[in-house]
């Protein structure tokens, strides 16, 4: 059965090499501005992804994101970030670009055309039925994510997947799909706008309400968060300063003493 792939439909707009520099700014803004309302659409899809991601974290498993060119870009942004926000080890959330970590800088020619090598790069991390693996493709249709899954349903391991494309061939693939349709986009095929756009706010969606549902957040402070620079030490204080009551000094030494804010907050004696 074929499906309409709208990621790949001439853009909406024509000349764009005729056009001002504020024309073509306001064209692509106007644009964007579709993309939230897609991922509205999209939020019972996400829900029920969200809910096994976090049944299984608290099993044990792991979140996996595969993907390739910028939908793998993204998911490695997204599991990067895990460790210094929320606390989390490194190996909590993993993100997999097909071509290696080479791909994350310089596209790695025919490297999403190989069906097999995503199984082949899961396994170098264990992969067990614990996991849940959610495969990005703008297109629903990278052999490189689809093969990936497809290896992962036969484990019975739990699949998720992003596309931008209604009930393309990955979404039928995945246990628990997510389809954001965002539309033709302003410079024809290249997906790595809006859809790119699209990926990124449900990415943010899935690890943020994922790790405030295992409890990395309190209140709506990270207080599992990593210290790794000044700003970072400087939020923290203020962190133990406004949930204590106390003052800029007996924050820091707390914070000095306890090495983050969850420790520093739970440690503290009036």
């Amino acid at each position: 059965m074929s499906f309409t792939k709208t990621t790949e439909q001439s853009s909406k707009y024509e000349h764009l090499e005729k056009m001002s520099v504020a024309d073509l700014l306001q064209n692509i803004n106007n644009e964007d501005k579709t993309v939230p309302l897609a991922v509205e659409k999209a939020l019972p899809q996400i829900e029920k992804l969200v809910e096994k991601v976090v049944e299984k974290m608290k099993n044990g498993g792991r979140l996996f994101y595969i993907g390739a060119g910028t939908s793998g870009r993204l998911g490695i942004v997204d599991a990067s970030e895990c460790p210094p926000t929320f606390g989390v080890p490194f190996d909590l959330v993993i993100g997999i670009i097909a071509g290696g970590d080479t791909a994350i800088r310089k596209a790695v020619e025919f490297a999403e055309d190989d069906k097999d090598q995503a199984w082949k790069d899961l396994q170098e991390w264990n992969i067990n039925k614990n996991d849940v693996v959610i495969g990005i493709a703008a297109s629903g249709t990278t052999p490189y994510v689809i093969g990936g899954l497809q290896k992962c349903n036969e484990n019975n391991i739990m699949t998720g997947s992003i596309s931008c494309n209604a009930e393309s061939p990955l979404s039928k693939t995945a246990n628990l799909p997510i389809d954001v349709v965002v539309g033709p986009e302003f410079v024809t095929g290249s997906s790595r706008m809006k859809a790119g756009t699209a990926q990124k706010l449900v990415l943010n969606m899935i690890s943020t309400s994922t790790m405030i549902q295992l409890g990395k957040v309190k209140g709506n402070k990270m207080v599992d968060m990593q210290l790794s620079n000044h700003k970072l030490v400087d939020r923290a204080v203020r962190m133990i300063m406004d949930e204590l009551s106390i003052s800029e000094n007996e924050a820091k030494s707390l914070l000095e003493k306890h090495k983050n804010v969850r420790n520093s907050i739970e440690n503290y004696k009036k």
